[in-house]
Order: C-alpha cells, then structure tokens, then sequence
C-alpha cells in the first residue's frame, strides 16, 4: 500500500488549503490554473499573484453574475476581468452578497468570453465542496505541476478532481451506543463517516426495526438554528421532534440526521443567506444571489445508511417529493410517503410558502 495521497485525499486536502487561504493548482500537462478562494484571500497573496505573468480573473457562478449584472459568456459561470487597482476587499465584495448595500458600486464588470473554462468551473465545484462562498480568483499557467511545487501547492489534475467530487463516498460505521431519548428509551444512535475524511453523518434508531418489513424513515438535514435554538424562521425543529414522536409512538423508526446545514451550503452561508432574507430576498432567491442552487444537498447519503443498516424499504416521512425520488432511484423502494406537517407562525409562514410554491413541497 502506497503512502502518497489517492485523488480523493488531495481534494479533501485542497478544500482545507482554501479554506485557510492557500491557493491550490489545478491542472496537468501545459494547461493549468492556480485557484483561491476569494473569501479567504489576503491583501499578500494578491499581490503575490499579481507578481505572476498572466491576467487574474474571478470565477463566479452564472447565478451570483446575474446579481451583478456581468456577462456569463461562459454559460454557468463568468469569468470576471480584475481591474489592476482593486484590492482583497474589493474581491471579497464582489463575491459576497451580504457586502452588496455596503459596497454597491463594483461595475461595470468586464467579463472574459474566450479560452476554455473547465478548470474554472472545476474551482467552482471545488469551493461549494469546501462550504466556501462559490467564487474563485484565478490565474491560468502552462506550467502546473513547476507552479504548484514553488508554491508547495496541492496540485489536482482535473480528470480525477472532477470524478472525486462527483462521486458519492461510501460511509461507514465508526460507532453506536444506545441512547434513551425523551422520544423513546429504546434508542441508539450511529455514527458513519466517509471514506474521503468528510463530514459524519448520524442516524437514529427507534425500537428495533424490522429489516424485513418497510421502515418508518425520516431524512432530516441538520438544522443548527431550528433544532438547538428554536428558530421561527423554519420548521426544522418541529418536523424533527415530530417524527421522533410519531417513530417513538410507533414503537420502530429511523432518523437519519444528514450534516448538510442550509440545504447543503453550510452555517456560515446560511447566516448570509438569513442576511438576505432580512433585505426582503426570499430562501431562493438569497441562495441564488450567493452563487448557490436552490438545494445544494445530496440525498443519496441517506440511501447509503438505510442499506448500511440494512433496511430496503421506507414508509418516508416528507413533504418533499424529491427525497422520494431519490430513494427510488437509489434502489430503496418507498411503500408509503407519511406526510410531515407541523404549525406555522408569523416568522416562518413566507418560508413554508416558497417551499411549498418554488420547491415543490407538498405542504
């Protein structure tokens, strides 16, 4: 067995890089890009890469350039121009829409519309996977693999990088323990966790359910602010509380509490987007104006644990027509969708009503 990195551990290095302000190299052969975050980049390493030949750019999603008013040239992204006399704070503004009534006055943005963009689209991807704010500053080289080693870069090359962060990674057990919960004494909690370093996931398991008949199942997304704090501006902690109860009252159940916090972009982005939301942006809008899709989650994770823990059938409890879907398609049949309703208030009734009428929740 090798003791140098596989594809998949140099992505999950790549993410921490960005994540702590270091440029990664993205690449192979004479076509290459050097990549960093725009949310974490320093006054320094700007002018670092400026110091470099070539012109820096700022990759932004289609969905955050159409908020500002740039040309995507490029079909999902734009590649915009960076002016020689801005600075970090400028690159920042530019990709963060909390800092639009702040710093109004960015355009007009020129845009580039020639050359190839799969490497920047690559940066892209490679951001969301980092929770990051999709925005990339970027600067193209013939010469990846030299420019990564002087900088003591991670290096990807695209073909691997690109399948990696495609790919759903299998989870595994770590451990369990039985857990008495308020819901029911007869609880264990599991904890799994992917083979790529990522985020662990949990399930919750009511009773002991019978693998052989469908199981009452809820795929819940972790909600930090609805399930810990009692926020009104959703209905997360309601929907987890009664489905607990229902699985506690019907004495079998699995919870599956998925780590992907504002619908797959992260606390930190979420907050933004909440920030949005008080400007008079509604959920989807506000995800749009960051650079995000409506939902960035990926359900085939709670597919994965049903067949780890053995189930092959669920009577799911949703309102989202999408999870059962994706059950479906994952091979895990849903005999039954058991609708989840909870009460409304004055904080959280235009939410309900987006995802009722822009999600196609069945509310």
């Amino acid at each position: 067995m090798s003791l140098l990195p596989t594809s998949s551990e140099l992505v999950a290095r790549a993410r921490a890089d960005l994540r702590v302000g270091l440029p990664v190299v993205l690449g192979e052969r004479a076509q290459g890009l050097i990549a960093l975050a725009a949310e974490t980049l320093t006054p320094a390493r700007l002018s670092a890469l400026r110091s470099l030949a070539g012109q820096p750019h700022v990759a932004l999603t289609a969905r955050r350039a159409e908020t500002l008013r740039a040309r995507a040239y490029d079909g999902d992204l734009a590649r915009v121009i960076l002016p020689p006399d801005v600075d970090a704070a400028w690159v920042r503004a530019l990709a963060d829409p909390a800092l639009d009534l702040d710093a109004p006055m960015k355009g007009p943005l020129a845009t580039a519309r020639e050359g190839a963009v799969g490497l920047h689209r690559l940066a892209l991807l490679l951001a969301k996977s980092a929770q990051l704010l999709p925005a990339m500053v970027t600067l193209e080289t013939d010469d990846p693999a030299g420019i990564a080693a002087t900088l003591m870069a991670t290096c990807l090359t695209p073909e691997a990088a690109a399948s990696d962060l495609a790919l759903h990674h299998p989870l595994s057990p770590v451990a369990q323990a039985r857990l008495p919960m308020e819901a029911a004494e007869q609880g264990r909690l599991h904890i799994f966790r992917p083979d790529n370093g990522g985020i662990e996931h949990y399930a919750i398991e009511i009773g002991r359910p019978d693998r052989d008949k469908p199981v009452l199942a809820r795929l819940h997304s972790a909600c930090f602010t609805g399930d810990v704090l009692g926020s009104l501006k959703c209905d997360c902690g309601p929907q987890l509380h009664a489905a607990l109860g229902a699985m506690g009252q019907a004495g079998a159940g699995v919870l599956l509490y998925l780590n992907q916090e504002g619908r797959g972009i992260g606390l930190a982005n979420k907050m933004r987007a909440y920030s949005l939301q008080d400007q008079g942006f509604d959920t989807v809008e506000a995800n749009h104006r960051l650079g995000f899709e409506d939902d960035e989650r990926d359900f085939r994770i709670g597919a994965d644990l049903l067949r780890k823990m053995g189930f092959r059938a669920v009577r799911l409890m949703t309102n989202n027509p999408r999870k059962t879907a994706m059950m479906e398609a994952e091979g895990v049949a849903v005999t039954e969708r058991v609708p989840l309703i909870t009460g409304t208030n004055r904080h959280n009734a235009h939410y309900l009503s987006v995802k009722r009428d822009k999600s196609g929740h069945m509310l």
